[in-house]
């Protein structure tokens, strides 16, 4: 899951890149490589061994977190966020005073930067730091940037600013692509925030947009609160599958691997109990966002919020998800007869499917069918096994290795978070990975990728080195073995070093194209390429190695379970077209002809196919409506093109050094520099589609080739 700063404009849009060699050239030399630390020390070992206690350093200097002196205390966040806002003030006052011209975009880019280095690492702090001062200090500097963010987005004299420059048509002429496609952007987003209206309109958007970001961080919050019930009102017997405080039992999730039908019909029931807050915070959210939509002059809030993607409207997507559905429809059903089979056999008095058993069902359908048991291979799946394999195919790959860096007193929130230093063979460092791995008390349960500082060429000719946050939720070592990986956490753990690498490969002039920082339905695209690897014997057998003997995983081992797999996959992506539909729904035509309740059960019965289970609300659980609001679908687009990318690239050779940098040079070097469709469209052969002329039919059948390809086995 990819997590940015997305407020208009001038906050962080969502993915980005780094140029290539050639891309680096055109940069000038003020770009130089970076020298090697002495203090890096082997990836692989780092994530095996328990972190050495930097609380005994009771002198060293603390630095504060990721390294910013302010931020050593929670108050520090309102410094920081003062002195950005004072230099933001600086900036408009600039930029609305110079004639316009390149220098134009570049003071741009700076006031974005200068917001963004402390929104989006706020945005992290807010919801994984332990201590709550720290949050509650984070999440105010959010809405005091945000706020500004959206004051900016309807300030007349800066729009009139970046209007001059792209009025003049020889001064467009003069830009060179990357500039006046960052001024286009730009230039789009105050158009999107409402800067055609009158001031009391544009006041208004502001204080719509300020609601939605208050909406959508209690909704957020309100995803992984857990429910609890009185003991007494569960079987004894599986109490012990739950946390028990006091006469109250604990659910904090689906359960869903539980191997006792009852635990995941209790959770499942228990953890989806409507919320009477919740849902009324869900209702004014999507109410508030489709008041701003027309506000700013759009039917519905998802055909604004569609723009500039690669779908560019909500009528592609739905008949995309459609057609898709259909060409699911007959496999899907197969899977479902598959599992309920297996129902039938191991607990023939309660064989009817529901919500609850797929996904524990079909793991033992994929168990019995090959012959695997996911626990045999978890002793090869060290974590250390696992960093160190990505190391190998990224230096394979890249040329990229990965050093452990021990972080300074203060920089880091949690003792066990580790911080990788990412270098290039001849380019040197290129930026920053914060691992933040491992459970703990508090911690959202999603897989997370947070850009914290964006790349970027700086005035002194040095490139700002981009920093990221990974966060998963990883078992802790015990004293017998270190943390030991599931397959399907292996693969979740490369989906989100996809993302870090995206960050960290752009090279891009301008922050606000950098990182993840590009459309979202092209964002998820070099993650989830990054399952592809997850899933070749011949990237597995580099790296899983049993922690004790040392023995390599066997490859038969590794054949069948990447042959497993494929095993009710059609089922599986058929719950993400639900899940797709169901988001483009709450985000088109209101108000809603019905409740977002009768909404899920009737979407969830069309497109998925198992019963609605009365007196539940998955969709107050649906914690991507705040990140991916109207965008969830992107998931299942970026998972054709990394189909195309992989067919085409890889699937020869995955080590294939050239095609490494072809894939870095014409996806990955442009980020949200380029248009999407352009990279897409250069990327597939003569004669995929028959009307290449049209872009959403090129798209549209595209798209489905390839989703041909990926479910037909």
């Amino acid at each position: 899951m990819l997590c940015a700063w997305r407020l208009g404009g001038l906050g962080s849009r969502a993915a980005a890149l780094w140029p290539g060699r050639a891309g680096l050239r055109g940069l000038g030399a003020g770009i130089r490589a970076r020298e090697v630390s002495t203090s890096w020390s082997p990836v692989g070992a780092a994530f095996n061994v328990k972190p050495q206690g930097r609380r005994l350093d009771l002198f060293g200097e603390r630095r504060g977190l990721f390294g910013v002196p302010e931020l050593s205390a929670p108050e520090g966040f309102r410094i920081a966020q003062e002195n950005a806002l004072r230099k933001a003030d600086l900036l408009v006052e600039r930029v609305c005073s110079m004639p316009p011209g390149p220098q134009t975009v570049l003071i741009f880019d700076e006031l974005s930067d200068s917001l963004c280095r402390v929104a989006d690492l706020a945005d992290f702090v807010k919801i994984a730091h332990p201590e709550r001062a720290f949050r509650e200090a984070a999440e105010e500097a959010c809405r005091s940037i945000g706020t500004m963010v959206e004051k900016l987005n309807t300030n007349v004299e800066l729009y009139q600013s970046l209007q001059k420059l792209l009025a003049d048509k020889n001064l467009v002429d003069s830009l060179d692509p990357e500039t006046r496609r960052v001024a286009e952007l730009f230039m789009f987003d105050f158009e999107i925030s409402g800067i055609h209206l009158d001031k009391e309109k544009r006041k208004r958007a502001v204080e719509l947009n300020v609601k939605i970001l208050d909406l959508s961080n209690t909704f957020l919050m309100g995803t992984n609160f857990p429910n609890k019930i009185e003991k007494h009102l569960l079987p004894e017997h599986i109490h012990r599958n739950f946390a028990v405080t006091g006469n109250h039992v604990i659910i904090d999730g689906l359960h869903a691997e539980a191997p006792d039908d009852l635990v995941r019909e209790a959770a499942y029931k228990i953890f989806l109990y409507p919320n009477a807050g919740q849902l009324k915070c869900l209702e004014e959210l999507l109410s508030n966002r489709d008041l701003l939509a027309k506000l700013v002059g759009y039917s519905t809030y998802s055909h604004r919020a569609l723009q500039g993607t690669i779908a560019k409207n909500p009528e592609t997507v739905m008949e995309f998800l459609e057609k898709l559905s259909d060409k699911l429809s007959e496999r899907t059903v197969k899977d479902f007869e598959m599992i309920r089979g297996m129902k039938m056999k191991l607990n023939p008095q309660n064989s009817e499917l529901m919500p609850w058993d797929p996904p524990y069902y079909s793991g033992v359908i994929r168990a019995e069918r090959y012959n695997i048991e996911p626990s045999l291979y978890c002793p090869f799946f060290s974590l250390g096994a696992c960093m160190e394999g990505l190391n190998i195919l990224f230096t394979k790959l890249l040329g990229i290795t990965l050093y452990a860096e021990q972080p300074a007193k203060g920089e880091v929130w949690c003792e066990d978070v580790r911080k990788l230093a990412v270098v290039h063979e001849s380019e040197g460092l290129l930026g920053y990975i914060y691992c933040d791995f491992f459970q703990r008390a508090d911690k959202p349960h999603q897989d997370c990728h947070f850009t914290i500082r964006g790349g970027r060429l700086k005035e002194d000719g040095n490139y700002q080195l981009p920093v990221v946050v990974l966060m998963l939720n990883l078992p802790h070592s015990s004293r017998n073995s270190p943390t030991l990986l599931t397959p399907g956490m292996m693969e979740n753990l490369f989906h989100e070093m996809g993302h870090a690498m995206h960050s960290m490969l752009g090279r891009t002039r301008y922050q606000h194209v950098t990182g993840t920082r590009c459309p979202t339905d092209f964002a998820e695209v070099p993650s989830i390429l990054m399952e592809y690897f997850a899933n070749d014997y011949r990237v597995v057998t580099q790296f899983a190695r049993h922690y004790q003997t040392g023995q390599s995983l066997p490859k038969n081992m590794v054949s069948r379970l990447c042959e497993s797999k494929k095993v009710c996959a059609a089922a599986d992506m058929q719950l993400q077209v639900f899940y797709a539909t169901l988001d483009q729904i709450y985000h088109g035509k209101h108000p809603l002809r019905t409740s977002t309740t009768d909404i899920l059960r009737e979407t969830q019965e069309k497109f998925y196919g198992l019963p609605y289970v009365p007196n539940t609300a998955w969709q107050l659980r649906f914690s991507h409506l705040v990140g991916y609001g109207a965008k969830y679908y992107s998931y299942l687009m970026s998972r054709a093109v990394a189909s195309m990318v992989w067919k085409e690239c890889f699937q020869q050779d995955p080590f294939n050094r050239a095609a490494g940098e072809r894939y870095r040079r014409e996806m990955l070097a442009h980020g949200g520099g380029k248009e999407p469709m352009l990279m897409v469209q250069g990327k597939t052969k003569q004669g995929l589609v028959t009307s290449p002329s049209s872009p959403h039919l090129f798209l549209f059948f595209f798209f489905l080739k390839f989703y041909g390809l990926y479910v037909c086995f």
